[in-house]
C-alpha cells in the first residue's frame, strides 16, 4: 500500500503541517512507500532532512485502488482524487473547529467513503458524536531533544512566556487584569513570536510560566513544549487539551464535561475555560505565587509536566504512526 499526504498550500511550516510531514518520513524510513503531495509550488515543503519522504507536485499525483490517500481537515475538496480513484480515504482531524468548515452544499460525512483518524482522545470523542463514526487516534510528538530542561531557571522576577498571535485581544485582557489586580504583579512578560524552534525552546527554559491562550485546539503542542522545558502552563484548553491536560490537585478550577482517559501523571497545569479570561487571569495569580512563595506543590506540578511531555516525544509518535499503519 503506497501512501499519499496532502501538503495543504502554506508558506511557513505550521505546527499541523509539520506533523503530516513528521508522520511521511516516519512512513518512509521506514521502509513504507510514502509520498507528500504539495498542492501548489509555492507550498511550504520539507528541505535540507535526512532520508526525508519525497514531495510530487500536485499535477503528477495518480493515485489507484490500493492506495492510502491522507487529507487534513478543513480541506475536504482535495479528497476528490483519492475518491475518484477509489482509494482509501482518511480525513486526519487535527482541530476538531475545522471538521465541517469546508463541507459543499449537498454533501456530508455520511455520504463520502471516507474514514476519520484523529488527533486526541478529545478530537476522538468530538468526531464520534457528530459523524457517529469511530476515529483511532494518531497522537503527534515534540522533539525532546530541542525542548528540554535548563539547568536552572533564572532567578529574579517571575517570567512569563506567550504567544500574542494566539487570540490577541485576550491575551491582552488576561494582561490587563493581572497587573490591576491589587496594584499588580511584577512579571517580565515573555513574548513568543517569530522564532524557530530553538528560539522558542530557549525562551521556554528561560521564562517559569507559560501562558496558554489558544483555541480552538485538537491536541496542542505549545504546552506540552513548554513542560518540557521546566515551565508551569497556565490557561485555555481549546478543547483538545484536555487529551493530557489535568488541574494541580491543590487548586480545583474548571472541569470538562467529557470523561478524561487515564494517564499516568498526575496535574500539570492550572486550566480554565476557553475564552474566560478573568479565571485565566486568578489561574496566572496563583501561577506566580507558588513560584514566589516556593510552593511544594510546584514541584509535583512541574515533575507532572515533565513526564507529560516526555509520553508526547516523537518516539512515541513513530511507534504509534508505524502500528496504525501495520492495522490498516
Amino acid at each position: 500500500m503506497r501512501t499519499f499526504i496532502f501538503l495543504p498550500p502554506v508558506s511557513k511550516p505550521t505546527g499541523g503541517v509539520t506533523v503530516l510531514r513528521r508522520i511521511a518520513d516516519i512512513l518512509h524510513q521506514a521502509g513504507h512507500e510514502a509520498y507528500l503531495v504539495a498542492r501548489e509550488k509555492g507550498s511550504w515543503r520539507p528541505d535540507g532532512l535526512a532520508d526525508a519522504a519525497p514531495v510530487l507536485e500536485w499535477e503528477a499525483l495518480k493515485l489507484t485502488g490500493s492506495d492510502a490517500w491522507v487529507v487534513p481537515e478543513g480541506w475536504i475538496n482535495a479528497l476528490a482524487p483519492g475518491l475518484y480513484a477509489s482509494a482509501q480515504c482518511f480525513s486526519y482531524v487535527q482541530n476538531w473547529a475545522y471538521l465541517f468548515s469546508s463541507m459543499p452544499d449537498g454533501v456530508d460525512w455520511h455520504s463520502l467513503p471516507v474514514e476519520f483518524l484523529a488527533v486526541s482522545d478529545p478530537v476522538s470523542r468530538f468526531i464520534k458524536e457528530t459523524t457517529c463514526k469511530d476515529a483511532p487516534i494518531l497522537r503527534p510528538g515534540i522533539d525532546l531533544s530541542v525542548f528540554r530542561m535548563p539547568d536552572a531557571k533564572p532567578g529574579g522576577r517571575v517570567r512569563v512566556a506567550y504567544m500574542p498571535r494566539k487570540n490577541k485581544a485576550l491575551v491582552e485582557q488576561i494582561k490587563a487584569i493581572h497587573q490591576h489586580r491589587c496594584g499588580g504583579s511584577q512579571v517580565d512578560w515573555v513574548p513568543i513570536d517569530g522564532m524557530d524552534a530553538n528560539g522558542v525552546a530557549e525562551t521556554l527554559r528561560a521564562s517559569h510560566i507559560f501562558l496558554v491562550t489558544g483555541f480552538p485546539e485538537g491536541c496542542p503542542l505549545p504546552p506540552l513544549e513548554a513542560m518540557a522545558c521546566g515551565c508551569l502552563p497556565v490557561g485555555f484548553t481549546g478543547f483538545g487539551g484536555w487529551d493530557y491536560m489535568r488541574q494541580i490537585q491543590a487548586a480545583p478550577r474548571h472541569t470538562p464535561w467529557i470523561p478524561l482517559r487515564e494517564v499516568p501523571w498526575g496535574g500539570n497545569g492550572l486550566w480554565c475555560a476557553d475564552s474566560d479570561v478573568l479565571d485565566a487571569a486568578l489561574c496566572l495569580d496563583d501561577a506566580v505565587r507558588m513560584f514566589q512563595d516556593k510552593d511544594p506543590a510546584l514541584v509535583a506540578a512541574l515533575a507532572a509536566g515533565q513526564k507529560t511531555a516526555n509520553a508526547y516525544s516523537l518516539e512515541a509518535q513513530r511507534t504509534a504512526v508505524l502500528d496504525l499503519w501495520e492495522q490498516l
